[in-house]
């Protein structure tokens, strides 16, 4: 007897969805059954993915979205309602990070770093849990069954990384806003959790794994390797699921054993 989690009839909206991980979240909550809105600000790659999507038989839709906009996550967040129907999942995933010593760090690359992976995911989960409540208290129409919030944080948020201080710093404020919003928003149905994964091959960093620098970090590993964006499929779907109702607040390493 196999045990299957299936997301049929439930809405996930996705956050820095045009590539690397938050591409594969997509496809993941679409192959589960959930209807997906992919949001980014590149949305001809957004197109492109909803067509993949669509190829396989799951549903897509592309919405246009600046994290950094306040204005723009709440015409992001309307329209994915207008467009799917009420939001159930929220996957907060947009990120950016620079390489710099800390005494190199200029106001313009804290306010690039801060902006995106803090304030902008606070408010794209404030915008999405405003929503949640109103639904679970009745006041907005939609049939509530739970909502489901998972922030993508990191490994950095829970150690310090060389050269890496401020995007660890935004991180570990990710991990502290998971709980925070656990402990405020679970009275009304919401689970708020958090996944830190260790280092993933993507796009924007494969070529690193191939230089002397690359290779170098990859022998300081416990097992000597890098994950791929798959590998955090299962955790996903679960921290997605009805099923995972008794879970909140958790902030969950997906590290290899990194941060061990």
């Amino acid at each position: 007897m196999a045990y299957e989690i299936d997301l049929s009839g439930r809405v996930a909206f996705i956050t820095g969805a045009s590539s690397g991980l938050g591409a594969q979240f997509a496809k993941t909550l679409a192959a589960a059954g959930a209807g997906v809105v992919m949001a980014a600000r590149r949305v001809e790659r957004l197109k492109t993915l909803r067509a993949e999507i669509e190829s396989l038989g799951g549903d897509a839709h592309v919405v246009g979205l600046d994290v950094t906009d306040p204005a723009s996550i709440r015409a992001a967040v309307a329209h994915a309602e207008t467009e799917m129907g009420a939001i159930d999942i929220l996957v907060n995933n947009s990120g950016v990070s620079t390489t710099h010593k800390l005494t190199e760090v200029t106001p313009e690359d804290y306010d690039f770093i801060m902006n995106t992976n803090t304030r902008g995911a606070f408010f794209v989960a404030q915008a999405v849990a405003k929503r949640m409540i109103a639904r679970s208290k009745g006041e907005a129409p939609g049939t509530y069954t739970g909502g489901r919030i998972v922030n993508i944080a990191s490994m950095a948020g829970l150690r310090v990384l060389s050269q890496l201080g401020v995007y660890c710093m935004s991180k570990a404020a990710v991990v502290h806003m998971t709980r925070a919003m656990a402990l405020e928003w679970g009275r009304y149905g919401i689970n708020v959790n958090a996944i830190c994964p260790g280092y993933i091959d993507t796009e924007i960093n494969h070529q690193h794994w191939k230089t002397e620098a690359g290779k170098k970090l990859m022998n300081m590993l416990p097992r000597k390797r890098i994950g791929t964006p798959a590998d955090l499929d299962a955790l996903l779907v679960m921290l997605c699921a009805n099923q995972s109702h008794f879970v909140n607040g958790a902030v969950i390493a997906a590290d290899d054993g990194f941060g061990v």
